[in-house]
């Protein structure tokens, strides 16, 4: 059952975050994740919540994601991340149609 991993990101050093941008796609590859949404315009539909960022990434499943989450792969690109953003980071899980 594939999961995803749905990130609220807040950008408090624009210039480092780009290079985590840059290192986080060649870490999903050996989960099998990929980005469904990263970045864009954040539209509000109900309520008051503006993020500023939104990332949803899918993986095969859980396990997968959160073997990324934790990897050496993902080390590197997560120290910058926290060290440059704010991130609420949750994992749900998807279902089979």
């Amino acid at each position: 059952m594939p999961a995803y991993v749905i990130v609220e990101v807040t950008i408090h050093n624009p210039a480092e975050y780009e290079d985590y941008k840059k290192l986080t796609p060649q870490s999903l590859k050996p989960f099998d994740g990929k980005f469904i949404v990263r970045g864009g315009k954040v539209g509000s539909l109900e309520g008051d919540w503006k993020p500023e960022r939104i990332v949803v990434l899918e993986f095969p499943d859980a396990d997968n994601a959160q073997a990324w989450w934790s990897s050496e792969e993902y080390a590197p690109a997560k120290a910058l991340r926290q060290r440059t953003a704010h991130t609420k980071m949750i994992l749900v899980p998807g279902f089979e149609q």
